[in-house]
């Protein structure tokens, strides 16, 4: 089905189409590029201009660019257009203007990602759903995702993100949501804040993207809740909280770590429910209240979208539970892995801990013949002057007394490693690749482990070389 047509693409960017052409998706990215997508030539850590050609090759309809590339003929299906970015934003406002989609909007410093691929979850089997791919959240992100929205769609999931301040404000605009949600405020980018405060006024910005008569889901058991609730006021919406607080519309009573979920119950409203997720952690069942008003505020079905949340699990290097096989000729020979490698901050690191803690390891089985709880954990970025202070004061988090052993990664994570007690302490190395060699000899069958640390601490990579001492079964293969 033809998302944009030449015509229509030139109309909305104000470009020039060389040629009649028609594309069924939108990329920027020659290495996951589709036959018949249009490629847009963005400049990022090198100019999108300089894969044109390799485009096409691949099948691409057309390609978005400010110029005609060096060895391209004139004549290829090219829009031409006075600046890319500026033409991918206005292609995405009005992909965004043609639909009568009911468009939400998620923000907040943990769990964006997470959140809306639950909600794009609770909708499912509901309408026609678009959301952002991975965390496709930020200035081209967010565009990206509008351009990519088919005309019929019924619900639309978008996640804006930040580093700075007033980037979420035009984002807002762009997308024009019914629904904007915050999932929570907390010590994130301080490098460009003064404070937690300035953090929770950029993220309110949110509302003011709101069509009229919107409503904001705020997360009301923050400090800076009282921000994000007079933001939302001024924007003119209905407000509806979540948490656990008493003066939540949406509260949770009671949660429980379960093997690979959480379970519980909740008062949405007046109604007392049951809820499950098929992820251990207490946080992801909070922001699924918060997923539940959203999807309630769209017009959905509170109830298929309950019974769909009973179902998800969170998209890899985010929470995700998997079982190790370590040695495929002896039963039990395995561990767990909790891969939450992809973002960290005191608040995230500490809900991690919380599962680590709660979970159960294995005793008889291995060199080491009794279960671990170990934590592996990487640098957390972009704290601000404060981040040693705030990497030390993890010793302190009640999930530590829990965990065996803590290994840390990196130049801020060796505040941490000082600061826990001598017989949680494990090793400290100042990269990632530097714990690889001695990885077979720190974990062993029947351990919990758990790997976390914002994506520039690498970390990843002994996710990946965990599960390359075994074979890999995630845990969702087994029953619940």
């Amino acid at each position: 089905m033809t998302l944009w047509s030449a015509a229509d693409a030139a109309e909305a960017t104000g470009g020039r189409a060389t040629t009649g052409w028609a594309a069924t998706g939108v990329s920027i990215d020659t290495r996951t590029i589709r036959p018949g997508d249009l490629f847009v030539a963005l400049a990022a850590a090198r100019d999108g201009h300089d894969f044109v050609a390799q485009a096409l090759d691949k099948g691409a309809a057309a390609a978005l660019v400010s110029r005609i590339p060096e060895g391209v003929d004139p004549g290829a299906p090219l829009l031409i257009v006075d600046e890319v970015l500026p033409a991918l934003e206005r292609l995405g406002m009005a992909g965004r203007a043609r639909t009568k989609a009911k468009v939400a909007a998620i923000t907040g410093s943990v769990g964006k990602t997470s959140t809306k691929e639950m909600l794009r979850a609770a909708l499912e089997g509901q309408g026609k759903v678009h959301a952002a791919e991975a965390s496709y959240n930020n200035h081209w992100g967010v565009p990206l995702t509008l351009a990519r929205m088919p005309a019929d769609t019924d619900f639309a999931v978008i996640e804006i993100g930040m580093n700075h301040p007033g980037e979420i404000a035009p984002l807002a605009r762009m997308a024009r949501p019914h629904v904007a949600m915050v999932t929570t405020v907390a010590a994130v980018h301080l490098e460009a804040f003064e404070n937690v405060e300035g953090i929770a006024r950029e993220k309110a910005a949110i509302f003011e993207g709101l069509e009229p008569g919107g409503c904001a889901v705020v997360n009301g058991d923050l400090p800076t809740s009282p921000i994000l609730r007079a933001a939302a006021r001024a924007a003119g919406a209905r407000i509806v909280g979540f948490g656990a607080g008493v003066s939540n519309h949406h509260r949770l009573r009671e949660a429980h770590l379960r093997d690979g979920a959480t379970v519980g119950r909740a008062r949405l409203w007046r109604t007392e429910v049951a809820l499950k997720v098929a992820t251990e952690g207490r946080h992801f069942m909070l922001n699924a209240l918060g997923v539940i008003a959203v999807a309630q505020a769209m017009g959905a079905d509170r109830a298929r979208a309950i019974c769909n949340l009973s179902a998800w699990a969170p998209p890899a290097g985010r929470g995700t539970r998997e079982t190790i096989v370590l040695d495929p000729a002896r039963e039990g020979e395995t561990l767990e892995l909790i891969d939450d490698a992809f973002n960290a901050n005191p608040t995230s690191l500490s809900a991690s801990l919380a599962v680590l803690a709660a979970s159960t390891p294995r005793d008889g089985v291995g060199r080491v013949h009794r279960g671990r709880r170990i934590a592996i954990l990487g640098d957390m970025l972009e704290l601000g002057p404060q981040e040693h202070e705030m990497h030390a004061a993890m010793a302190d988090d009640p999930a530590i007394a829990a965990i065996r052993t803590v290994h840390c990664v990196g130049p801020r994570m060796r505040a941490l490693h000082a600061a826990l007690p001598a017989e949680r302490r494990g090793r400290w190395v100042g990269r990632a690749e530097e714990l690889l060699p001695d990885l077979a000899r720190l974990v062993d069958s029947g351990d919990v482990v758990l790997v976390k640390g914002s994506k520039g601490s690498q970390v990843s990579r002994l996710v990946d070389a965990i599960r390359k001492l075994g074979q890999r079964n995630p845990s969702g293969d087994k029953e619940a």
